[in-house]
């Protein structure tokens, strides 16, 4: 969701910017942000079609925060890893 936050990206520069992810994932996630309104999809008129996909404004409401969240993980990250270790060594 991040990629479309300052542009309109087709579905084929979509998948090329997403290491790793097939064309049929891409598509069902398309479809399900979509679906919940927070990718808006445009299909233009044209030989061979051409379909965008751009970021709702309901989505970029939910980016900054989607920010700080990623930003709090990176910074509590050595504790995280350090109670994932501790959890680890623990007696099952």
């Amino acid at each position: 969701m991040a990629m479309l936050y300052t542009q309109r990206l087709r579905f084929s520069e979509l998948q090329q910017r997403i290491q790793g992810i097939s064309q049929r994932m891409l598509s069902l996630t398309l479809r399900k942000l979509e679906r919940d309104g927070l990718v808006i999809r445009t299909v233009h008129a044209e030989v061979p079609p051409r379909v965008e996909y751009e970021l709702s404004e309901l989505a970029t409401t939910l980016i900054p925060h989607a920010i700080a969240l990623a930003e709090r993980a990176i910074e509590h990250n050595p504790e995280i890893d350090a109670h994932r270790e501790a959890h680890d060594k623990r007696p099952r």
